[in-house]
C-alpha cells in the first residue's frame, strides 16, 4: 500500500498568502485553501492548531521573504551598488508586491501586522540605505533618495494618471534612473 501524501505547511502558506493578496485577510479561510490545494481541510490541522496560526506562519514567511531572502539573492548575484538596487526592486515588484500591498491594507486595521510591516520596512530602508551610501555621500541626500525608491516602489500601483505617451515602465525607467543620480533615459 503506497504511504499517504502529506500536503506540506509551505503549501498551505503559499495558498494562503495567494488569497491573502488576491482579497484581504479575511480570504484566508481554512476550507477555501483545502479546495484550492485539492485536499481535505483535516491535513491543516496536523499543521497548525487555527487559522491564527497560519496567519502568523504566512506573516513570517512574507517577513523572510522581503528582508533576508531578498537582500541575500541581490548580494549573491553581485553588482555594483545601482545593480543591486535595481534588482531589489525588481525583485521585489515581481515575486513580493501583491502579497505587500495585502499586508500594508491589513496593517492599516491590525496594530500587530502594522509593527510587523514597520519591522520590514525598516529592515529594507537600512539595506538600501547602505547601498545608497556606496553612491552617495550626503546623509540627507541618502535618505531623500531612499524614501523616494521605496515610495516609487510601493506608490506607483496606486496611481491612475496617465504620462503623456509613456507607458508606467518608461516613467519608472526614468524615476529610477534619477534617483540613483542618473540623467532621465540614462542608466546611472
Amino acid at each position: 500500500m503506497p504511504a499517504e501524501t502529506r500536503t506540506p505547511p509551505s503549501a498551505w502558506i503559499d495558498a494562503g498568502l495567494l488569497a491573502l493578496a488576491a482579497g484581504g485577510p479575511d480570504s484566508v479561510r481554512v476550507e477555501a485553501l483545502a479546495k484550492a490545494l485539492r485536499v481535505t481541510k483535516g491535513g491543516f490541522y496536523g499543521h497548525f492548531a487555527d487559522r491564527g496560526a497560519l496567519l502568523e506562519e504566512m506573516l513570517g514567511t512574507w517577513e523572510r521573504r522581503s528582508t533576508e531572502l531578498l537582500f541575500e539573492t541581490v548580494e549573491r548575484e553581485g553588482g555594483d551598488a545601482r545593480a543591486k538596487i535595481r534588482r531589489a526592486g525588481l525583485l521585489s515588484s515581481e515575486r513580493l508586491l501583491p502579497i505587500d500591498l495585502a499586508i500594508r491594507d491589513w496593517a492599516r486595521r491590525d496594530p500587530a501586522v502594522a509593527e510587523r510591516l514597520r519591522r520590514v520596512d525598516n529592515q529594507r530602508m537600512d539595506y538600501l540605505r547602505s547601498l545608497m551610501r556606496e553612491i552617495f555621500d550626503d546623509d540627507d541626500e541618502v535618505e531623500a533618495r531612499c524614501l523616494l525608491a521605496f515610495s516609487l516602489l510601493i506608490g506607483k500601483h496606486f496611481m491612475a494618471a496617465d504620462h503623456d505617451g509613456r507607458t508606467r515602465d518608461q516613467v519608472t525607467e526614468l524615476a529610477g534612473n534619477l534617483i540613483l543620480g542618473g540623467k532621465p533615459g540614462h542608466d546611472g
